[in-house]
């Protein structure tokens, strides 16, 4: 299952992310999560409800052409959702949590609420400031504990996990991979993990291929 980022659910992004997947022989579905917006707009990531994608994912296991496997992976606020998921189900001892979870350019802590209708860059006069009173996520009918800046608690997750990031990303910065990282080897957690020598957020041509050929590898071995 992929979770698309702030780039929204119709942009198309994690569409190509589910074709590369099929092409290599797997059930990829791209969930969209975001509320509202169109081809034009990506909508925002507030108040998501997690439970949904519990359902989703419970909906996916039972679809009759996937087999007894599944991995979520997402990118940037897709990577935050499929981590933060994850977590959840692990805390709260639910069953059906994926076999394997791979997220590209994740924060370590949880974000605060994204609207596209707001967003500005840095510079430009329309730019806003973020407001950490909105909560871009909810569990269980509240997002009272899931506040922006707590630590994604990914290390409760003791199967697969895959970890890449761009070294130059100029969103969310590699360190915070690092310090995902740090965290889980410090609580036994072994995870994969690839950085992308001068990348940015998104990798260019070359090093997208690198990273899809990591990426394929690590689902073939724990999917297949």
């Amino acid at each position: 299952m992929i979770f698309h980022g702030s780039e929204g659910a119709f942009s198309g992004w994690s569409h190509r992310n589910a074709v590369l997947l099929a092409a290599h022989g797997f059930l990829a579905f791209p969930f969209g999560y975001s509320s509202g917006g169109n081809a034009w707009n990506a909508g925002n990531i507030e108040e998501v409800p997690l439970d949904r994608s519990v359902d989703a994912l419970a909906a996916l296991r039972a679809f009759e052409f996937a087999n007894e496997k599944l991995a979520l992976y997402g990118v940037s606020r897709g990577a935050e959702h499929a981590l933060l998921l994850t977590s959840l189900m692990a805390r709260d001892g639910l069953a059906g949590l994926p076999d394997a979870v791979a997220a590209h350019s994740p924060p370590d802590v949880i974000c605060g609420a994204f609207d596209a209708r707001r967003y500005r860059d840095s510079g430009d006069p329309g730019w806003v400031s973020w407001d950490p009173a909105k909560r871009a996520w909810s569990w269980r009918g509240s997002s009272a504990n899931l506040l922006p800046t707590s630590p994604i608690e990914i290390e409760r997750f003791d199967g697969p996990l895959f970890l890449s990031h761009g070294t130059a990303d100029r969103a969310w910065s590699a360190d915070m991979t690092k310090r995902l990282t740090a965290r889980l080897r410090s609580h036994g957690r072994d995870p994969e993990v690839h950085y992308y020598e001068g990348q940015d957020h998104i990798p260019g041509s070359a090093a997208e291929n690198e990273h899809h050929d990591h990426l394929v590898s690590f689902l073939k071995r724990h999917l297949c």
